[in-house]
């Protein structure tokens, strides 16, 4: 069973904790079709990122404000499907309130919305799209998480899906364990990812150290270990 050790996790949301692929298809291919892009690729390239940055590279020269209000809009109010992942509950509860967070690509309005359909504890403080100038796989949005709970992102291990997100996480100083909820096992572990699992059922945490403040990780023995 593969271990390590770290101060504090930061997930993502969609893909690690919760599944909102439904919602976000139909959104985005809605989008799609009506500014005549194909929706298989749009929505592809749209997931794991901040909804403005896939608006500028398909319309550069719109209003791209407006264009993210009307898909975070259109968002919010779809929510069906959204569920939990396997496993995400029952890790969250393990972990102490002050050891982890949420690092997403959504906005907070957004991302409230989902973690309450998907009945998930929301944290305290948490980072989205509207605290970061650059969206993942920029190291902003990790090392901004980090700083939320008061360690380094190098203490720290994050929880991806898609390539992008183990990245930022990897340009943080962070190990990154990858789930397989996305993407393929081969295109996590060319993103950099230090271990592939199926989903949070393969993790489990505890509290170690002598004064009980280190968590150690173990994964499965189903877990594969990038080299």
């Amino acid at each position: 069973m593969a271990q390590t050790t770290c101060s504090a996790i930061l997930f993502d949301l969609d893909g690690v904790l919760i599944d909102s692929t439904p919602a976000v298809t139909r959104v985005w291919t809605r989008w799609a079709i009506a500014h005549g892009f194909g929706p298989l690729e749009l929505v592809r390239k749209a997931h794991g990122r901040p909804s403005i940055e896939t608006i500028r590279d398909y319309l550069p020269h719109a209003d791209h404000e407006l264009e993210n209000r009307e898909i975070e809009r259109n968002e919010i109010e779809d929510l069906q499907g959204i569920v939990t992942l396997p496993g995400a509950r029952e890790l969250l509860a393990d972990l102490p309130a002050d050891r982890w967070t949420i690092v997403t690509s959504c906005t907070h309005a957004l991302a409230e919305v989902r973690l309450r359909a998907a009945g998930l504890p929301i944290p305290k403080r948490l980072v989205t799209a509207d605290d970061v100038k650059k969206g993942k796989p920029d190291p902003e949005p990790y090392l901004k998480g980090a700083a939320l709970l008061e360690v380094s992102a190098r203490a720290c291990v994050v929880v991806e899906d898609v390539p992008a997100g183990i990245r930022a996480g990897k340009a943080a100083g962070a190990h990154v364990i990858a789930l397989r909820t996305t993407v393929s096992q081969t295109d996590l572990q060319t993103a950099g990812a230090d271990w592939v699992v199926d989903n949070c059922k393969s993790i489990t945490a505890t509290l170690t150290g002598a004064s009980g403040h280190e968590l150690t990780l173990a994964m499965n023995p189903l877990a594969t270990q990038s080299n």
